[in-house]
C-alpha cells in the first residue's frame, strides 16, 4: 500500500485550511477524524516511514493521507502535535519553520516519567521556545481521547461542552479557537500561552469535559492570574 503521490490529490477549495497530525497513538487519530468531519483536509505523520501506519489510517481515520512528517508538515497550514513529550523532543525545529502550531500534548511525570526539560514551567511555553520560528497555540490537550470524539457536538446544541485556547498572537489563537468549533467545542479563549497552564495536568479543567460557563468558572482566576 502507498502514499498518495502529490499529482494525485485533490486540489484544496480557496481558502481551505488543511492539517497535519503528527501522532498516530491516541490522541493524534481522534483529531483527525474530527477534523475530517468538519471538512478540513488532513494528512497524519509519525517519526517513521507513512508505509508503516498506511493500513491503520485506511481502516482508523478514513479520508486522511499518511505521509513523511516534512511532506505532511509542508503541506499544512496548521500543524496538531500530538506526540509522547519524550519524542518531540527529537523533533528538528526548522520542520516547523513558519507553521501554527497546536500543541495538543501533555507533560505528565506520573504516566511518562520525568522529562528534565519540562521540569521548569508550562509544558507549552517550553514547546514554543523550542519551536523559535513557530506560532504555538495549547489546545485540545486536556480533554480525553475518547470524550474528546463522543462529547463532540454541533454548534448550538443543548450542552455542548467547552475546550480552551491559549496562545501569545491573537491571530493564531482565532484561528485555533475556529477549529475548536468546528470540530465541536466551545472554544474559550484563556489569554496567553501561559495561561495554557490551567490545562495541564494538575490544572483545573485537566481531565473535565465541562460546559462553557463550568469551565469559565473552574478556570477563570487562575488563568487571569497567569496572563
Amino acid at each position: 500500500m502507498s502514499t498518495t503521490p502529490a499529482a494525485d490529490r485533490p486540489a484544496r477549495r480557496a481558502g481551505e485550511q488543511a492539517l497535519a497530525v503528527l501522532g498516530a497513538g491516541h490522541v493524534g487519530p481522534v483529531i483527525a477524524r474530527l477534523a475530517i468531519a468538519a471538512g478540513y483536509p488532513v494528512a497524519i505523520a509519525t517519526s517513521g516511514d507513512p508505509e508503516g501506519i498506511a493500513l491503520i489510517t485506511e481502516l482508523v481515520i478514513p479520508g486522511a493521507r499518511p505521509g513523511w512528517a516534512a511532506e505532511a508538515v509542508a503541506g499544512a497550514d496548521i500543524v496538531v502535535l500530538a506526540l509522547p513529550l519524550h519524542r518531540f523532543l527529537t523533533v528538528d525545529a526548522g520542520l516547523l519553520d513558519g507553521k501554527l502550531v497546536v500543541d495538543a500534548m501533555n507533560y505528565w511525570p506520573a504516566s511518562d516519567g520525568v522529562l528534565t526539560a519540562f521540569e521548569d514551567g508550562g509544558s507549552s511555553e517550553i514547546v514554543a521556545r523550542r519551536l523559535p520560528g513557530s506560532t504555538v497555540v495549547k489546545a485540545l490537550n486536556h480533554i480525553g481521547y475518547h470524550e474528546l470524539e463522543d462529547r463532540a457536538r454541533p454548534a448550538g446544541a443543548p450542552g455542548r461542552r467547552a475546550a480552551g485556547v491559549a496562545g501569545d498572537d491573537p491571530a493564531a489563537v482565532a484561528a485555533i479557537a475556529g477549529l475548536v468549533d468546528r470540530i465541536g467545542y466551545d472554544p474559550v479563549r484563556l489569554g496567553r500561552l501561559a495561561a495554557g497552564r490551567v490545562l495541564q495536568p494538575g490544572g483545573p479543567v485537566f481531565g473535565a469535559v465541562l460546559t462553557r460557563p463550568e469551565f469559565e468558572l473552574a478556570a477563570g482566576e487562575e488563568a487571569r492570574s497567569l496572563t
